[in-house]
């Protein structure tokens, strides 16, 4: 499955980075959350692989949500696409912006792929394993290198949404034993806490599945864990939601650690 993930994320990252380069318009969509070409070619380009190599698994991804195509997942195995996290990194031309897939069986995320092609690196996460990935200028894997979350030090190195901090982020960092914390964008977080540079990444904001499913799952295999303020693990698939959307996320999170938190 990962080969598909690679294959399709890589293709994917290609059209990002000519759009990236060459400049577009920006749209909103009905939310107001930006979206743009690039967004709508990465995709195409993702689903028709998905579809291509196992098409008895439907595919949940934030364009076609938009869209209103929505296959009925209950029950069922599923994958999670998000062609271009961080679309306001990529409008901005920062270089944080990534594809994400991810392969979620029983509301887990059992594998997924991150790419930041403007990086050239790569994340990916299946059974129990994580790997980074250097990605050439033809879009080739020159590298792949095993990754694992560090043990958990005496003063923490938090991670924070660069364009989504909030109060209750800011009362997290000051009760717990954190040292630092960096802004960073897109799912590029969660691949930082599973190559084990940083400790921590709490999200009181708004997230959608998508967002976080590809990292989460990379993550998971590395070591660390995603888990909701009770401290339940984040589960995927979450439809009907009596206080929310469909594929909404509650608070959350993450850590490369062995220990709970504090809660804001």
């Amino acid at each position: 499955m990962l080969a598909t993930f690679e294959k399709a994320a890589l293709e994917a990252g290609k059209a990002i980075l000519e759009v990236y380069r060459a400049g577009c318009a920006v749209a909103l969509k009905q939310d107001k959350s930006p979206v743009t070409v690039a967004d709508e070619r990465a995709e195409h380009i993702i689903l028709e692989h998905l579809a291509h190599d196992f098409p008895d698994i439907p595919a949940v991804a934030e364009e076609s949500v938009a869209a209103g195509r929505i296959p009925d997942i209950r029950g069922r195995a599923f994958f999670l696409v998000d062609p271009l996290d961080g679309t306001r990194e990529f409008i901005d031309h920062r270089d944080e912006f990534t594809v994400n897939i991810a392969y979620i069986k029983n509301g887990t995320p059992v594998a997924g792929i991150v790419f930041a092609p403007a990086l050239g690196i790569a994340f990916t996460g299946e059974a129990g394993k994580a790997w980074k990935l250097t990605i050439s200028e033809t879009f080739a894997v020159t590298k792949r290198t095993a990754i694992a979350v560090r043990a958990r030090p005496d003063r923490l190195l938090a991670l924070a949404s660069r364009c989504n901090s909030s109060p209750r982020t800011d009362s997290f960092l000051a009760e717990n034993a954190v040292s630092a914390c960096t802004s960073i964008g897109s799912s590029l977080k969660f691949c930082l806490l599973a190559e084990g540079k940083a400790d921590v990444y709490p999200r009181f904001t708004r997230t959608m599945e998508w967002d976080t499913a590809a990292g989460d799952a990379v993550l998971r295999a590395a070591g660390g864990s995603t888990v909701t303020l009770d401290g339940r693990p984040l589960a995927y698939g979450k439809t009907d939601q009596s206080d929310d959307c469909d594929f909404a996320n509650p608070n959350f999170i993450c850590w490369g650690g062995k220990e709970n938190l504090v809660d804001a």
